[in-house]
């Protein structure tokens, strides 16, 4: 299988349904994470290893989670907060873990019940745990530092705190460091700023990029980070998604959107846009009255299109 230019991690099993109150029957996530992979994603975040009193929409993350191992060629992620999320998602057979370190103290409290610090060494326990199992057990520990561009309740962050936290949570064990806007306040300038430092600092642990278009920036912050040498992308199939935690903080970049922006732009993703845009069938009919948003599945692929990555 060819490597893309251009990874595309989708989030919304995990991040857009995080965001709703409705709770998406198990079923149906197995059958939009199928239909997913089927389109071509060779990463999903498929959910969260918290607790269920707290996010119930990811209470059946385990059997989620158990069902998408079982895709060829598939990379299966899992949110973990702490440690006990870590030792559940090892359990379950996730990949990969994925930790959110957030660089607002108010947001961590709000989000995690943590510190910055504290999260990092949470970090350090999961990698240590990681680092005790066998070899062929051993799974990715991945860190997004949250509200790297800004907070809804801090305001500003400053920078040299986010390369700061990346760079200890490199230290910490993590195999990657990537930054998220998870509350939408980022800018073009910005991005390619930070992504620029954090890739000077961690060289081969510099993660990818976690971007929302609360304010319309999302595709400008995705050319952005592509200049700063970003390969990696997370976004939501329609839109879904935000924080519970960091208000009025809605909209992931929107994947059919992305994958038609980079695939135009002369770069692989190795993702067919009409089966993915035809997975859009699966949430309306699961989450009947859910606003779905994209400007591909709405207006269609323009006449005489050509993707990159040579799919009709």
């Amino acid at each position: 299988m060819t490597q893309p230019d251009i990874i595309i991690s989708e989030v919304g099993p995990r991040d857009g349904l995080q965001s709703i109150a409705r709770i998406m029957p198990t079923e149906a996530k197995t059958r939009w994470i199928r239909a997913l992979a089927g389109a071509g994603l060779r990463e999903i975040e498929v959910g969260s290893f918290v607790n269920p009193k707290r996010l119930p929409q990811m209470a059946d993350t385990a059997g989620v989670v158990a069902n998408a191992i079982t895709l060829p060629g598939l990379s299966v992620i899992a949110l973990v907060p702490n440690l006990v999320g870590a030792e559940r998602a090892f359990a379950a057979g996730a990949h990969r873990v994925s930790m959110p370190v957030s660089v607002s103290e108010s947001h961590s409290r709000q989000n995690i019940n943590r510190s910055s610090e504290e999260a990092i060494a949470e970090v350090q326990a999961v990698a240590a745990l990681r680092n005790s199992l066998p070899d062929a057990a051993r799974r990715g520990v991945e860190v997004g530092l949250s509200t790297a561009f800004g907070c809804t309740i801090e305001g500003p962050v400053e920078e040299d705190r986010v390369i700061r936290l990346a760079v200890l949570a490199a230290e910490a064990g993590a195999d990657s460091v990537g930054l998220s806007d998870t509350t939408g306040m980022g800018n073009p300038a910005q991005v390619r700023r930070l992504f620029t430092r954090l890739r000077s600092e961690l060289g081969p642990k510099a993660g990818g990029a976690h971007l929302h278009n609360t304010r319309g920036q999302g595709l400008a912050n995705v050319v952005a980070a592509l200049d700063a040498g970003v390969t990696t992308f997370d976004s939501s199939l329609a839109g879904l998604g935000g924080c519970p935690y960091a208000p009025g903080a809605t909209g992931n970049i929107v994947t059919e959107d992305l994958v038609f922006m980079l695939e135009a732009s002369g770069l692989t993703t190795g993702i067919d846009i009409d089966r993915l845009v035809a997975a859009r069938t699966i949430l309306a009919e699961a989450l009947p009255g859910e606003p779905l948003y994209g400007h591909v599945a709405e207006a269609g692929l323009p006449k005489g299109f050509r993707p990159a990555g040579g799919h009709a």
